[in-house]
């Protein structure tokens, strides 16, 4: 284990314990720039708070997510512009009632969500993510199989187990040749395909698989995960920033969880592979310098290397066969996001981003503020993925 973690975790986990608001027998988590209360936050935080030796935090935190549950079993995706039932969502927060079941037991609420997981299949290893999202995400489809995965290992559950299967096979049947996870594989209520390269999606993607193949092993879904580690590192620099031209995602564009979710990633495949431990090690050396109390949005960036960064914004928009309107509002995205990175505020100004968008008539689902700003969302994927990274590297 990489010493320097449990500094950077407590440090990171005081700053949001700050942020709670307790009251009797539940607490909350608010985002301090949004102002929104997010299911998703809490089952992040839950879990690495246990995973970091179990804190009385926990039980107030999960009796208010589970108060939260919908009586279809389901848990709202909120966000900044919607707030709808997403299986998504209920998967991360099942997840981390599995992980508390021995301390904070809440099997009813456990059960109802494996049922509405289940019910979101609607091909073979393609969950819906929610009425809004209906493309096959493979991160979505990973996500919904660790969850079942880790339900059907504890319960002996086969249906459960069968699904968790048919999500990992439906991953590895899209995998491109070269190891990349493609972001989407069909278009669904997008305007287009979003079959991309994506940073931090393909960490994302191999760190749900990796927790499938914890629960189920099979050779087929290792062999997969390293082949998506190779890309993963082929797009790391020798400073551990990765190369996000190769990154064609105009939304998940230098999110800072990157680093978070490859650092787990690696620190998985390194135990069949030990060459992956340096690109772990890399990955923690960026957030270490990146991140002092809440995780920012997006990676930090030097004024100075601005214009190389439009470069990188021109090829990024070039990747995947898209019609000149729609490489321009990717562009266009890009370079916002380039400037917007280098600049810091508390709050979220948005005002430019919704211009952009007006002028060139696109419908985005996000919202863009002009500058980096401390985001909880991130924060709290960080906290999941590096206290699952020091699991994992103490069972290597």
């Amino acid at each position: 284990m990489d010493g320097r973690l449990t500094p950077l975790l407590s440090r990171v986990t005081g700053r949001v314990r700050e942020l709670a608001v307790v009251r009797d027998e539940t607490a909350y988590i608010r985002d301090p720039v949004f102002g929104i209360v997010r299911n998703r936050v809490h089952a992040e935080v839950a879990k690495a708070m246990l995973r970091s030796g179990g804190d009385p935090f926990v039980a107030p935190l999960l009796n208010y997510v589970t108060a939260c549950q919908n009586p279809d079993g389901s848990w709202n995706e909120v966000h900044v512009n919607y707030n709808e039932p997403s299986a998504l969502i209920t998967a991360f927060i099942g997840d981390a009632l599995l992980e508390a079941a021995d301390r904070c037991p809440h099997e009813e609420a456990v059960v109802k969500a494996r049922d509405y997981v289940l019910a979101a299949e609607r091909r073979p290893g393609y969950f819906l993510k929610s009425s809004g999202y209906t493309a096959d995400h493979l991160n979505v489809d990973a996500s919904c199989g660790a969850f079942l995965a880790r339900y059907a290992e504890r319960y002996g559950d086969e249906e459960a187990r069968a699904a968790a299967l048919r999500a990992a096979e439906n991953v590895l049947r899209h995998q491109h040749s070269d190891g990349v996870y493609p972001y989407a594989v069909d278009k669904g209520t997008y305007p287009y395909v979003f079959d991309l390269p994506c940073v931090h999606y393909q960490g994302v993607t191999i760190y749900y698989l990796a927790k499938i193949n914890d629960g189920l092993p099979d050779d087929r879904i290792g062999e997969s995960i390293e082949k998506g580690a190779r890309w993963l590192a082929s797009v790391q620099r020798s400073d551990g920033r990765f190369d996000w031209s190769k990154s064609g995602l105009s939304f998940a564009y230098y999110l800072s969880g990157a680093y978070a979710f490859a650092h787990a990633s690696f620190v998985y495949a390194s135990r069949a592979d030990g060459r992956y431990r340096d690109n772990a090690s890399l990955c923690l050396d960026r957030l270490e310098a990146d991140v002092q109390g809440l995780a920012p949005r997006w990676e930090p960036g030097a004024w100075s290397d601005l214009l190389p960064s439009v470069v990188t914004a021109a090829r990024t928009a070039s990747l995947g066969g898209y019609p000149l309107r729609h490489r321009a509002f990717r562009f266009g995205y890009g370079v916002y996001r380039q400037v917007a990175r280098r600049r810091y505020a508390g709050t979220a100004e948005t005002r430019s981003f919704e211009a952009l968008c007006r002028l060139l008539g696109i419908r985005t689902s996000t919202v863009e503020p002009s500058k980096n700003f401390p985001d909880l969302f991130m924060t709290s994927e960080m906290l999941d993925c590096l206290t699952q990274s020091e699991k994992w590297s103490n069972h290597s």
